[in-house]
């Protein structure tokens, strides 16, 4: 490992740097400004800029830009669907060297046990990823989680060197109304940065959650709303994932005397979104189209998130630094050349160009628990004329509800596709209790067959819709013979699957194989009728119990705004 003296020694110009990168365009975040440059790189780091060095390698830019790595700063990389080193793979050649990454959904199947795997996961890549610890999990007491982590449990991760803070606090209430675990977790994290999750908070209680501790949000959907947590200090993610996309609403309120606290994250992308927009690289050249100056969309994906994680050492381009590099070939068109990670080329023209890391295999164990099922578990004996339905919104993670007379059949609801309301459950699936939540959704327009997942936001149960019985039974028991998943099935066979055996929500496979395996899944769905886009994230939302309206967990139907369980049956 090289010394301080060493990098002196090469940065006063004695002896050869590694690397020169010449005549390049660098794009500097600090003065604001573009122009030519070279690029002197020794070991990982940077040691001169614009003055010549002798190197034992030099690569002409030939005019291309130069710009610091780009730092993605809260995303959930299970969303990915695959593990840390295929994500790196798909994400590096689009110019993203790293993340903050909070492990909020492996965590709610694992708990301690898939914060270790993230981590371990996480090694020997040509990606920085940094870790926020999981603040709410579960997110409500409302479904049942396959941990439940408290202060103390979570306090051991904060005292290492990439742990860089509490996770997004869903659980504004809690804080609102001062609960003791709540304060606790912000108590072990003073130190460290806090981010929040406060869709749509205002006014009082919005001063109470920022007056905690809250720090950051990336739930503004609203330039009106932006700004006034803008005002009240917290700095502003805004967020380009694919269930939420912010970005091009809240660009009306980035200006350049307030971008400074504004940053950018994608919170949670799948597979398509990443291979055919793109990741961080995408949010900057969308906010160049918008009219915004090139320095500053590149800042909010460099320097601010690094200054508000305190990453002293990412973020610019400046002697000291590591040499996390993207050269671009324009900054319009934005497409990515060249990226370097701590000064070595790992991707060109779109692709990785590094073999997989060597490393100990990152095991965990098998998660799909369910109690011994004997077919009869999805009737749902009609107990009353009228049943409240949860209604989807399509491309939306939110849903609304309504009430309907169902279609009874020999004293059983059942499935009416007709009017599109069609039986929904929720299996519990870490502690084989047998519990299972029922209900009625209208929006997925199957005519036949069932689909059911075990991504479901957040506890990950098993979710599953459907028609007929056969196919909801054997769409369940798939589930758990693949150790989770994605399964379509109609006239009681398998239509199609996916297996997902990390924690029900990953696999070890390229990020293309997976997408290729998800855009099957959506033919077999559309061919049994539904006009969804995307049936499957919808799917995982719907057993979210903090998103309005009306959702379902294995507890039964949850009111989101009155945060009460409802009964199925109603007058």
């Amino acid at each position: 490992m090289k010394t301080i003296n060493d990098i002196i020694k090469v940065a006063r110009g004695d002896d050869k740097v590694d690397l020169v990168l010449k005549n390049a365009q660098l794009v500097n975040v600090y003065s604001a400004e573009i122009y030519p440059a070279d690029i002197a790189i020794y070991d990982e780091r940077i040691v001169g800029i614009g003055h010549k060095y002798e190197a034992h390698q030099v690569i002409d830019l030939k005019g291309l830009y130069l710009m610091p790595g780009f730092i993605d700063g809260h995303v959930h990389i299970e969303s990915s669907m695959v593990e840390v080193p295929q994500f790196a793979r798909a994400v590096v050649p689009l110019g993203t060297t790293s993340v903050v990454a909070d492990p909020h959904e492996i965590a709610n199947v694992f708990g301690y046990e898939g914060i270790r795997y993230m981590m371990d996961a996480s090694k020997y890549n040509p990606l920085n990823v940094f870790f926020m610890m999981p603040s709410c999990v579960p997110s409500t007491n409302m479904e049942t989680a396959g941990s439940d982590l408290r202060a103390f449990d979570i306090f051991p991760f904060l005292r290492e060197k990439w742990v860089l803070g509490l996770g997004e606090m869903m659980n504004y209430p809690g804080v609102i109304n001062a609960d003791q675990d709540v304060l606790d977790k912000l108590k072990i994290s003073a130190d460290k940065r806090r981010d929040g999750h406060a869709p749509g908070l205002t006014g009082k209680p919005l001063a109470a959650y920022v007056a905690a501790g809250i720090e950051s949000d990336h739930e503004c959907t609203t330039p009106e709303e932006a700004l006034e947590k803008l005002r009240l200090g917290m700095h502003i993610m805004i967020r380009e994932g694919t269930g939420t996309k912010n970005l091009l609403d809240l660009l009306a309120m980035v200006s350049k005397e307030n971008l400074r606290r504004i940053m950018f994250v994608t919170d949670d992308r799948h597979p398509h979104d990443i291979l055919e927009q793109g990741h961080i690289n995408y949010m900057i050249k969308s906010t160049i189209e918008r009219g915004i100056d090139p320095v500053s969309a590149i800042r909010m994906a460099t320097l601010n998130t690094s200054d508000y994680f305190r990453l002293d050492k990412l973020g610019g381009l400046a002697p000291g630094h590591f040499a996390d590099i993207v050269v671009v070939d324009d900054l319009k068109k934005f497409n990515i050349k060249h990226v370097f990670k701590n000064g070595k080329l790992v991707a060109s023209d779109g692709k990785a160009i590094y073999d997989l890391p060597t490393r100990p295999k990152a095991s965990i164990r098998s998660s799909v628990n369910i109690k011994w099922l004997e077919g009869n578990e999805f009737n749902i004996p009609a107990e009353g004329k009228k049943c409240n339905v949860i209604r989807l919104i399509r491309d939306q993670i939110v849903t609304d509800r309504f009430v309907a007379e169902p279609k009874i059949v020999d004293g059983h609801v059942v499935s009416d596709p007709d009017r599109d309301i069609l039986r929904c459950f929720v299996v519990e699936r870490h502690l084989a209790s047998g519990r299972i939540g029922k209900g009625l959704i209208q929006g997925f327009g199957l005519r036949s067959g069932a689909i059911a997942s075990s991504i479901g936001h957040d506890s990950h149960n098993l979710i599953v819709v459907g028609v007929d019985d056969a196919d909801i039974f054997r769409a369940i028991i798939k589930l758990n013979k693949m150790g989770g998943g994605i399964v379509v099935t109609n006239h009681g066979e398998v239509v199609d699957a996916l297996e997902l055996p990390i924690g029900g929500l990953m696999s070890s496979q390229p990020l293309e194989t997976v997408n290729a395996g998800i855009k099957s899944l959506i033919r077999s769905v559309h061919e049994l009728g539904s006009p969804l886009s995307d049936p499957f994230m919808q799917l995982s939302f719907i057993a979210l119990p903090v998103i309005p309206k009306l959702k379902i967990t294995d507890k039964g139907l949850v009111d989101v705004e009155k945060f009460q369980f409802v009964d199925l049956f109603t007058e």
